[in-house]
């Protein structure tokens, strides 16, 4: 379970995610993060997933509630892959490093900028949120590995000082 709070705010118009949700999240963030928010219908991701619009706002009273939902799923995923990335790097800094940075760039490279400039003139409360959840997480997981750099650096079985 992520350690963040959700960045969808209480009592909005999200159901907690069933088995079609789930779905729905993951059809939308491809589409979305391929096509571009405005460039995305219901009526598309309906197609795409083969099912109903009726069934798309049984689950999302609208498409930015959708938005919400799918940009909640990419924090939750960017934090769980960085954990993951620094458990299974080498214990070296130079290792742990690298594993964050290819995380970081993998899921940088999911988003097309269309998205990205969408999010942006669509809704930038949301874009705020999410840049602010985004430096919270650069500062924990990169700040965690420069602290635990130095601390190596003064440890005489870790790194030699210069």
């Amino acid at each position: 379970m992520p350690a963040h709070p959700s960045i969808l705010k209480a009592g909005t118009d999200v159901r907690p995610p069933a088995e079609a949700a789930r779905r729905i999240i993951a059809g939308a963030r491809r589409y979305f993060f391929s096509h571009g928010f405005r460039g995305v219908t219901m009526d598309d991701l309906a197609a795409e997933l083969g099912m109903s619009k009726k069934t798309l706002y049984a689950h999302f009273e609208s498409k930015m509630a959708l938005l919400r939902a799918v940009m909640d799923d990419k924090l939750s995923a960017v934090e769980a892959d960085l954990e993951q990335a620094l458990q299974e790097a080498g214990g070296s800094f130079p290792e742990r490093l690298q594993a964050l940075l290819s995380c970081m760039r993998m899921h940088t490279e999911e988003i097309g900028a269309a998205y990205v400039r969408d999010v942006r003139r669509e809704a930038p409360e949301l874009f705020a949120q999410v840049q602010q959840r985004r430096r919270e997480l650069i500062q924990r997981f990169f700040g965690k590995l420069i602290q635990d750099g130095r601390k190596a650096r003064h440890d005489p079985q870790g790194y030699p000082p210069r």
